[in-house]
């Protein structure tokens, strides 16, 4: 009787470990079995803008961001942005790039534009027109200390 209490035991608890990994992959955005290509796109800014943060376009998600690093180039101040997105999206050389935050204060993310070339960007490949993220804190200073004009 001993050993079929301590065996159902075992099951239990294996079993709340298997939901507890399976929670932890699932919220920490983990991504072991990820296909698809990514893109780099560089932006003069990328501020508030974190690695995970998803890629939209037309507001449905294609992929995360992978990697935020800065430019090693000492002639270019830029930060370049890899990109992870969904194998069956296909983008054009002329697509657009852009950090938009979700509501008033919300999180960074980026948008995708399509453009209208006939010349399909090719994995690995760099997104040359981007629109960096609107520095709310930096308007908001301008505006109280009057320097808009």
């Amino acid at each position: 009787m001993d050993n079929v209490r301590e065996t159902a035991v075992g099951i239990f608890v294996l079993l709340g470990l298997v939901c507890i990994a399976w929670l932890t992959i699932k919220l920490g955005r983990m991504d072991f079995f990820s296909g698809g290509f990514e893109l780099a796109a560089r932006f003069e800014s990328t501020s508030g803008l974190r690695v995970g943060a998803d890629v939209e376009m037309a507001g449905v998600p294609v992929g995360h961001v992978v990697a935020i690093t800065l430019d090693p180039d000492p002639l270019h101040t830029q930060a370049v942005v890899r990109l992870r997105l969904a194998e069956n999206l296909r983008l054009t050389d002329d697509s657009i790039a852009s950090i938009k935050t979700s509501g008033l204060i919300g999180d960074k993310y980026v948008s995708l534009s399509r453009g209208g070339s006939d010349r399909e960007l090719p994995p690995g490949g760099t997104l040359h027109d981007t629109e960096s993220a609107v520095d709310i804190e930096a308007m908001i200073g301008k505006y109280a200390f009057g320097s808009v004009k």
